[in-house]
Formats: structure tokens, C-alpha cells, sequence
């Protein structure tokens, strides 16, 4: 009896000392780099401690095994939380070949360098840049959003792969948030989608510390947090003290238990330090502690008061026996069943392995649609349908959905067996996110990060709503598709405000995000092509509600050119023209037309549809130029967008026909007279060049 005491009083030091280390680590790293945000780290240390060592199932050798459950801190501010656990836990770095040299995904001296040029420890966790992060987290809430991608991920994968006897999928997602995360809109979008989902394997960890970077929440928040999200349809469950150990494990045990919703757990915490003027204020929450509060601090945890970055070896052996061993085991048993799984189902262990390094399965671009010469011709929206529909058949990971728009995005899967994502039936591949802009984007970056290959759609105006996530799938460089449709004026009486006008420049202006407006049926195709063979890249694919001429590519070049991102359509017969017409999406039909009048009264003018920008700026020097010749200064662009951006192509004398106002309500070709969306106005530009 006695030695059982003895033994539970040494598991408790051990916890408290590996709880601890977590806490000093985090200290110490804030103040040396003189930047960061200490409180929350120390306060839920024991919450991490706890998830970690006893419940998550993740290997530190190997961070990417399929099957780990996926930790996602959403309140990046308090990153030092994470990087003291992937460094204590022994977390292993992985390369872009999906390689593990064996080095630490996060060493000491990385921790040392928290904040600073080339550190892992960046100011918040970022995807591919440190491995066992598994998303890029910052602006509040979206990780808590993302997380929820991952859930559905998890999801779908089970009942797509899993076999009777093979559980090939079945993780769970956890995500950290604090009081920032639950104010920000796109959690309560995505928290709601979650609830109607009934998305049993996702837990969100409220750090209820009632601190924000003004001072205290009651200044701008006094909600009923749990009340809200028993609305949304979550199991709530709380921890009056985050520092109770046994009440977490209980909390974490209930999720487990929890076979019908969501779960939030709601932890009660206090930012707190060695001396009673550093309690609970905001400069302790978002600034460094200052030497002699770290002291007092370290005082009160029995830490060697002038240590820095010390981290005992029985913390590293404790977390060896905990988590490195349980991931260990969990992650040997499941390539031991992958392997007898390769045997009796090896067609989707093939799938399964392709997905997971982003290849395509042979035969993913057969039976793509070809579209004849049409003058009357088909809208992108629909030409983009027939491939989409295409494509899934052939690629079964490629799933997704629109915010309440499919009928008019053309977006939903159509071919039998396709289905709708329910909670009843998680094999669905329509995704309906409801009018959640933000949250789609959000959770589609949650799909992508899961090697699903995911769309989401909705009107060109509205990727306002969307763009902070559209951002961010840019930054973590994730193949995620973006649909927009109603791309211009062209959508007529409906007005101005559904009128984008500003929307492709501020689309162009993402690093690392491709944009393509295709500029008849066949261009939508090619631009398909495209976009399947991304792998590190996300795109924006912006596409027309009114119908668009279908080009008679016998008598111009063949659609392929839009892979370079521009190409000639139409030329001089010499080759050399003294014009360029250049556009992308609806216009180049436009710039066509200009170019067939102009030809007639022999002027030679050449056109060029520009649907990518970024992919034509990712050819060689000489094949820009053989596109757009240094020579020739004459040079028209028609778009009707802002003309922001175009001056890079028609240069400082060119002459861009886009729209410099708002658009108005009226029908399409009374809007395309007003704002000058004409034959004559464009054939009138280029001479007006020409005379220049």
C-alpha cells in the first residue's frame, strides 16, 4: 500500500516536473527573443500535458503516419506551447519527399532562436515549415475551422477505405482556442457546420482565461460560450482548473465516450506569475515577463531560478514512455495492416497510397469533355461542370461542395454513386456548406492538409468572404480549388453588388495563389488539366455565368497554350503583328472579333488569352517575349475587371478597356455598351495605339 503512495506521488512530481519544463521552456524563449505571448503557454501546458501524453495518438517518429489523430493549436499566438511539445516528445523532421533524415523537427537551439530569421520556432506554428505542425495558425479561429475539414476528412477516408477487419481511418482532431478564436465569426460558421455534421471525432479545447490583448473579456465578450454551442449541437463538457489533472483525463475520456456530436471542453485557466502585479493583465498575456518576474515565476514551480532552456532528462524519459511509445505501437500496427490490406484490397491501397503523396490515379483525365465551334457557344460554368464530373469519376478523393450555390455554380457531382456528405452518410462527395463562405475555405485548407483533393465554390464577389483562407492555403502551399462563378458585369441586372470588380486583382496579388479565367469551353478544359497536376499550389478558377463563344481551334491555336498561361491565339499571317489584343476569360472571343475586322482592313493585330498571369510568369524569359514581343509598344488589354495590375503587359503607353467604376443594374449587352465592352470601342483602342 505503502509503495503504491510512493509510486503515485512520484507520477505526480514526474507529471508536474514534465508540466513544468513545458512552462519554463515557453518563458524562456518569449524573453529572449523579447516578442511573444507567454501566458497562454504556461497556463495550458497541463491541458497539452494531459492530451499528449495520454490520449493522442501520434507518433513522434513519424508525424505524417495517415492515421494520427491531428493536434492543431488555433490560438498561435501561444506557439512556444507547441514547440516545447514536438521538442520534448522527440519530434522528427519529414522533407518534401515525405523522408525522415532523423533529425528533431524542433531542437533546442531552434527554441533558443524562437522568433528570429531560419528558426523552426517561428512567431506562429507554420505548415511545412516545422514538421508536427499540422496547419498554419495566426488569425484566430482559423484553426479551430480547419480542424474541422480534418473531422470530415476522417470521415469520408473511413467509410471510402475502411474494410471489415481493416480500420484503415478513424482519427480524431483536437484544436486548442481561446476567447479570440470564439469571437472571430468563422469559428461559430464552421462550429455550426460541425454540430449539424455531428462530427463525433472533434474536440475543441477552450482556454477560458477571460484575458484578451486589451485587458479583460468583459469588456467587448460576455456570451454564454457552452450555452451557444449546445445550441450549435455539441457535447460541453468543463474543467474548472486547468491544472487538475484527473478532471482533464475525465474530460478527454467523455469525448472518447461521445458517439453523437462535437465535443467542446471548456478549461478554466488563470495567467498567473510569481508576483501578484503580473496577474491577469494583458501585458502578461502578450509580452515578454521580464527576468526578475521569470525568477519569482520559476520560484513557485521549485525551478532552479537562473537555469534557461533546462529540460531534465527524466522529462525527455517520461515522454519517451508516454507518447513515443503509445505512437510507437499505434503507428507499427497500422503499416502492419496496411501491408495485409495492400494484399486483399490492392486497388485501394494504391488509391490510398496516391492520395496520401498527392499523385493522381492512372487514367484521371480520360473522357474529358471536347467542345465543338460554337458561336453561340457555352458558359465556363457549365463547361467546368461536365469536366468536374469527369474528373471525379476518375479521381475518388476529389470531393467538394459550394456555400449554398451549387445550382447556380454548376458544382455538384452528378454521376451515380457521387451522394451527399451527411451525417447519416459520411461516403457522400457533395459537400453542402451552407451560406459560410469563410468557414468553406476554412475547412477546405482542413480537407487538403488531409491529402483530400477538395473544391469549394461560390459567386466571384463573395471570395471576400473567403479570402483569409484563401490566403492561407496559399501560404501553406496546399492544392485547394476555389471556384468562382458570375465572374464579372456579365451578371447583369443583379447589380453591383454582385458585381465583381476589384476581385481579380486582389486575387493576383496572393503569392503562390493561381488564378485562371479560361476564355472559352475548351480553355475551361485545359485549365482542368491544369489544376489536377497542382501539387504544392492552390488555384482560384474563375469562371463566366453568361454563355462564352466555343473558338473554331482549326482556325486558331489549340486550347493546350493556356499550361504556359498565355498564348497566341490569333497572329498575322507574317507572324509579326504591329497590335496586341490581349484578355482573358469572356473578353478574348471579344479581342477575337476586333482581330478579324482589324485583319480585313489589313492591320495586323495578334491576339493573346491570358487566363493565368502567374503561370505565364512561371515561363522562361524567351517564350514571354515570343508572346509579347518587346517591340511591339501598341498594345490593347480587355477585361471587365479593374485594370489594376494590367499595365505589367500593355505597358506605361498601352491601353487597357477594363472597368475603373462599380458596375450598375441592367442587362448584359446594355451594360457591355455602357462600359464599353464593344467590338468598335476595342477596335478603336488598337488603332488609337497604332497612331501612337
Amino acid at each position: 500500500m505503502i509503495a503504491a503512495k510512493e509510486k503515485a506521488m512520484d507520477t505526480q512530481a514526474l507529471e508536474q516536473l514534465s508540466i513544468n519544463t513545458i512552462r519554463t521552456l515557453s518563458m524562456d524563449a518569449v524573453q529572449a527573443a523579447n516578442s511573444g505571448h507567454p501566458g497562454t503557454a504556461m497556463a495550458m501546458a497541463p491541458v497539452v500535458y494531459t492530451l499528449w501524453q495520454k490520449f493522442l495518438r501520434f507518433d513522434p517518429n513519424d508525424p505524417i503516419w495517415p492515421n494520427r489523430d491531428r493536434f492543431v493549436l488555433s490560438i498561435g499566438h501561444a506557439s512556444m506551447l507547441l514547440y516545447s511539445l514536438l521538442h520534448l516528445t522527440g519530434v522528427k523532421a519529414v522533407n518534401s519527399k515525405y523522408e525522415r533524415p532523423g533529425e528533431l523537427s524542433v531542437t533546442l537551439e531552434d527554441i533558443k532562436k524562437f522568433r528570429q530569421l531560419d528558426s523552426k520556432c517561428p512567431g506562429h506554428p507554420e505548415y511545412r515549415w516545422t514538421s508536427g505542425v499540422e496547419t498554419t495558425t495566426g488569425p484566430l479561429g482559423q484553426g479551430v475551422a480547419t480542424s474541422v475539414g480534418m473531422a470530415i476528412a476522417s470521415k469520408w477516408m473511413s467509410e471510402y477505405f475502411n474494410r471489415p477487419s481493416f480500420k484503415m481511418f478513424d482519427y480524431d482532431a483536437y484544436a486548442l482556442a481561446g476567447d479570440g478564436c470564439m469571437m472571430e465569426g468563422v469559428s461559430s460558421e464552421a462550429a455550426s457546420l460541425a454540430g449539424h455534421l455531428k462530427l463525433n471525432n472533434l474536440c475543441w479545447i477552450y482556454d477560458n482565461n477571460k484575458i484578451s490583448i486589451e485587458g479583460h473579456t468583459d469588456w467587448a465578450f460576455t456570451e454564454d460560450v457552452a450555452t451557444r454551442f449546445m445550441g450549435y449541437g455539441w457535447n460541453v463538457t468543463r474543467v474548472g482548473d486547468a491544472n487538475d489533472l484527473e478532471m482533464l483525463e475525465r474530460a478527454f475520456k467523455i469525448f472518447k465516450k461521445t458517439t453523437d456530436r462535437p465535443t467542446l471542453m471548456i478549461a478554466d485557466s488563470h495567467i498567473a506569475y510569481g508576483s501578484p502585479n503580473k496577474q491577469d493583465t494583458s501585458a502578461a498575456h502578450g509580452e515578454p515577463l521580464g527576468e526578475e518576474e521569470i525568477k519569482l515565476t520559476k520560484r513557485n514551480y521549485s525551478w532552479p531560478e537562473n537555469e534557461k532552456f533546462l529540460v531534465p532528462d527524466e522529462v525527455r524519459e517520461n515522454f519517451r514512455n508516454g507518447i513515443g511509445k503509445r505512437g510507437k505501437e499505434l503507428r507499427d500496427a497500422w503499416f502492419a495492416l496496411y501491408e495485409v490490406y495492400k494484399k486483399q484490397y490492392p486497388e485501394l491501397a494504391d488509391q490510398l497510397y496516391k492520395m496520401q503523396t498527392r499523385q493522381l490515379p492512372e487514367g484521371w483525365d480520360k473522357d474529358l469533355p471536347k467542345f465543338p465551334a460554337d458561336a453561340k457557344g457555352v458558359a465556363g460554368r457549365d463547361a467546368s461542370s461536365k469536366v468536374l464530373n469527369a474528373l471525379a469519376k476518375n479521381v475518388p478523393w476529389l470531393l467538394g461542395g459550394s456555400a449554398d450555390l451549387a445550382p447556380s455554380t454548376k458544382t455538384r457531382l452528378t454521376f451515380e454513386g457521387a451522394g451527399d456528405f451527411k451525417a447519416d452518410n459520411c461516403a457522400g462527395r457533395n459537400l453542402h456548406f451552407g451560406v459560410r463562405e469563410h468557414a468553406m475555405g476554412s475547412i477546405l485548407n482542413g480537407l487538403s492538409l488531409s491529402k483530400i483533393r477538395p473544391y469549394g465554390s461560390g459567386f466571384l464577389i463573395f471570395s471576400d468572404y473567403a479570402r483569409p483562407a484563401i490566403r492561407l492555403s496559399a501560404l501553406m502551399e496546399i492544392p485547394v480549388i476555389h471556384i468562382f462563378t458570375h465572374d464579372s458585369i456579365g451578371v447583369g441586372e443583379d447589380g453591383p453588388t454582385h458585381q465583381p470588380v476589384e476581385h481579380l486583382a486582389s486575387l493576383r496579388a496572393i503569392p503562390g495563389l493561381i488564378t485562371l479565367r479560361p476564355g472559352d469551353a475548351n480553355e475551361v478544359v485545359e485549365a482542368w488539366k491544369v489544376i489536377m497536376k497542382l501539387q504544392h499550389e492552390p488555384v482560384a478558377l474563375i469562371l463566366s455565368r453568361q454563355a462564352l463563344p466555343t473558338l473554331d481551334r482549326s482556325k486558331y491555336a489549340p486550347a493546350s497554350g493556356v499550361e504556359k498561361g498565355a498564348y497566341i491565339l490569333a497572329d498575322a499571317p507574317t507572324g509579326k503583328s504591329d497590335v496586341i489584343l490581349m484578355a482573358s476569360g469572356s473578353e478574348v472571343s471579344l479581342c477575337v472579333d476586333a482581330y478579324e475586322k482589324l485583319k480585313a482592313e489589313g492591320i495586323k493585330a495578334r491576339v493573346v488569352s491570358i487566363p493565368s498571369w502567374e503561370l505565364f510568369e512561371h515561363q522562361g524569359q524567351e517564350y514571354r517575349e515570343s508572346v509579347l514581343p518587346p517591340n511591339v509598344t501598341a498594345r490593347v488589354s480587355v477585361e471587365q475587371a479593374s485594370t489594376f495590375g494590367w499595365a505589367r503587359y500593355v505597358g506605361m503607353s498601352g491601353n487597357s478597356v477594363g472597368m475603373k467604376t462599380f458596375g450598375a443594374s441592367a442587362p448584359l449587352k446594355e451594360l457591355q455598351k455602357k462600359f464599353g465592352f464593344m467590338v468598335d470601342n476595342v477596335i478603336a483602342a488598337a488603332k488609337a495605339q497604332l497612331k501612337k
